[in-house]
């Protein structure tokens, strides 16, 4: 992402995650807590960041740096990266996708989204149009 860099970090217990990372995107300085007991490794969903990419090419890029070194990819654009956080790399148009009027062309755009780990825009834009 551009502008953005991972600026600090606290380890805690070794072998887990840390407690703490600092970072930047786009220019605006974050602070990621891990929020759990010791005991209790990695991030809690209490943090979560979405990206909206405005091209598939976008939505590749983000989603391989996201989830290199030990990242996750999760369901319907959801991934952890490296340290934990949750992430959702969406389209842009995402939101006009599932919230368009005819109720059952957002069905299956939503039923498309559920068969996704990394969101692909021509087949959301495929199911919308049945």
């Amino acid at each position: 992402m551009p502008a953005s860099r991972i600026t600090g970090r606290m380890d805690g217990t070794p072998g887990h995650p840390p407690v703490s990372v600092d970072f930047e995107l786009q220019g605006q300085r974050m602070l990621a807590l891990k929020g759990r007991p010791a005991d209790q490794p990695g991030f809690t969903d209490a943090l979560s960041l979405q990206i909206e990419a405005e091209s598939q090419e976008e939505i590749d890029r983000m989603w391989e740096a996201l989830t290199a070194d030990g990242g996750a990819p999760g369901r319907c654009g959801w991934l952890r990266d490296r340290f934990g956080v949750a992430w959702q790399v969406v389209p842009g148009r995402w939101a006009e996708l599932l919230q368009q009027p005819d109720p059952q062309a957002a069905q299956r755009v939503m039923q498309a989204m559920m068969r996704m780990e990394r969101i692909v825009i021509a087949e959301l834009e495929a199911a919308a149009a049945g």
